[in-house]
């Protein structure tokens, strides 16, 4: 499930991609705004936005949405001032969540935030009660039939990654925020599509559920906090079996 198998929730999203396609646009536009406005909205420049350009690409977002995003970035047209917030919060079972959001208007994000985790179970916490047991890093996550482990490992980590993680699913390269852009780049320069590219949370440790309820309750608030326009992304620390997962 999401927590603890990033693969999974990789593909669970692309499966909801299509009957989400309109909230999907507006989230990738903004944070193609976001990466204009901090690194410029030259995509050859900026590797960040070169890198959410690709996945609009991907998500068939039409060019001219991406174009007047990037402008909105760079002052060129004007647009709604958006800012970024990380929200921490803990689920049913103890579960430890973050959740990154982008909005014009952070009253309305977490009591939206809020009454998403009060709804299922959970409460929203202080700043620093729950990013202690996450990894902020850059994570890629590149299938196997794509590469090999050596070569994918020599350029990866010459181009500054920390690690290389090789599972049946695929290969997991993480580094540290800043050099995200570098290893962004060695990947395109090598003609490799990662499946997943972003700046994440990684759990360092995580919570067993065993209990189907739990689970279910767990699933619930991922799918409710993910619905919100000015929810990015949700990470969690549930470790849940695919078969309990299956059956909520």
């Amino acid at each position: 499930m999401a927590g603890h198998n990033k693969w999974s929730k990789v593909k669970r999203l692309k499966a909801v991609t299509d009957s989400r396609k309109g909230k999907v646009f507006s989230r990738l536009s903004r944070e193609i705004t976001l990466a204009a406005k901090t690194g410029g909205g030259d995509p050859d420049g900026n590797a960040r936005l070169r890198t959410l350009v690709i996945k609009a690409r991907d998500a068939n977002m039409p060019a001219e949405n991406v174009d007047r995003a990037i402008k909105k970035g760079t002052g060129e047209l004007p647009g709604v001032v958006f800012e970024e917030i990380v929200y921490e919060g803990y689920g049913p079972g103890g579960v430890a969540f973050v959740v990154q959001a982008t909005t014009d208007n952070k009253t309305r994000t977490a009591k939206d935030v809020r009454a998403a985790f009060a709804k299922h179970g959970g409460n929203l916490a202080s700043s620093g009660a729950v990013a202690f047991q996450f990894l902020h890093a850059g994570q890629f996550l590149v299938a196997t039939e794509k590469t090999t482990e050596e070569t994918l490992m020599e350029f990866a980590l010459e181009a500054g990654a920390d690690d290389v993680l090789t599972s049946e699913q695929g290969y997991e390269i993480r580094c540290n925020v800043h050099a995200f852009d570098k290893v962004a780049q060695a990947l395109e320069l090598k003609g490799l599509k990662a499946d997943s590219a972003e700046i994440a949370y990684i759990p360092v440790s995580s919570v067993t559920v065993t209990d189907a309820v739990i689970a279910g309750s767990i699933i619930k608030l991922h799918d409710t906090l993910e619905e919100n326009d000015d929810v990015q992304a949700v990470f969690s620390n549930e470790a849940i079996d695919d078969a309990i997962a299956a059956g909520t």
